[in-house]
Order: structure tokens, then sequence, then C-alpha cells
């Protein structure tokens, strides 16, 4: 089932833990709504700018797998407040820092996260969204302490 243009909701709810695991990873109504949201507003338009595929490697994560990988409670992942999708252009059509800068010059998104890497690229891309009203545009830079523990910065 296509969410999207460029989506589909398997493509958002696949999770090998979820399997492994035997966790029901389906949204309901409400969240899927902001999942299409999210698909609509962020990953339509950048998948239009790369111009190719670009690799989700998390989107939706039920409250029940949100536990079992140790998510936080307040995760957008679980699209009780907005939605939220990992991004990662693996299939080499663009740079993580491309799409990144992308979103954020272009795009109206809740958070955008550059999640560790480097100062040139990060790792992967978390972005999340809401809605045109609620939308915080806030900036991050995931990071971790000496002793592994991550924290956000201001970008």
């Amino acid at each position: 089932m296509k969410i999207s243009k460029y989506v589909s909701l398997s493509e958002v709810t696949k999770s090998n833990t979820a399997i492994r695991k035997g966790i029901d990873n389906t949204p309901n109504a409400e969240q899927l709504e902001r999942i299409k949201f999210l698909a609509i507003n962020v990953f339509d338009p950048l998948r239009e700018f790369v111009k190719a595929p670009i690799f989700i490697s998390s989107g939706f994560r039920s409250a029940a797998l949100n536990k079992a990988i140790g998510g936080s409670n307040t995760s957008q992942h679980s699209a009780n407040n907005g939605a939220a999708f990992d991004i990662d252009d693996t299939f080499g059509h663009a740079t993580n820092k491309q799409m990144f800068d992308f979103i954020k010059d272009n795009l109206s998104f809740d958070q955008l996260i550059w999640e560790f890497g480097n100062d040139k690229n990060p790792d992967w891309v978390h972005v999340s969204y809401v809605s045109p009203a609620k939308n915080r545009m806030e900036i991050l830079r995931a990071k971790k302490n000496s002793s592994g523990k991550t924290y956000y910065v201001k970008y």
C-alpha cells in the first residue's frame, strides 16, 4: 500500500527486530495519517531533489517495538505526536549532508538531526514532522559523551 508518491507502508513499518521478536508493528489510523503527512511533506520533495531512491532505515515503531529497541518514550517514530523517519542514502545518489541541507533550507519539519558521523557527513539523518503550524524547525546534532551516552546540541 502506497502512503505517498514514493513511500509504501511496508517500507516504513519494516523492522527486523519486530520480525525476530514477533512484535506487531502496524500503525493505527491516527498514526498512519501522521506518517502520511511526513511522507508527503518531507520525504517526497526530498526524493524529487535526489532524483533517485532513498533508504528509510527507521520509520514507524509501535510502542512495543520502541520499548524492545530501547527507544525514548517520547520518540516521534511512534507517531503519537508527529512522525519521524531516519534516512540514509545507502544507494549513493546524494550524501546524507546534501539531504540534511536540502531539508534544512527548503522544507518545513519539526526536528532535523545530524546523527553522529563527522563534520562533513552524518551517519544518517533524522527528520520529523507534526504540521506546518506546529513544526518547531529545531535543528540538532547527536553526539556521544565519553561513556557512550547520546546527547544533543543545537546545530
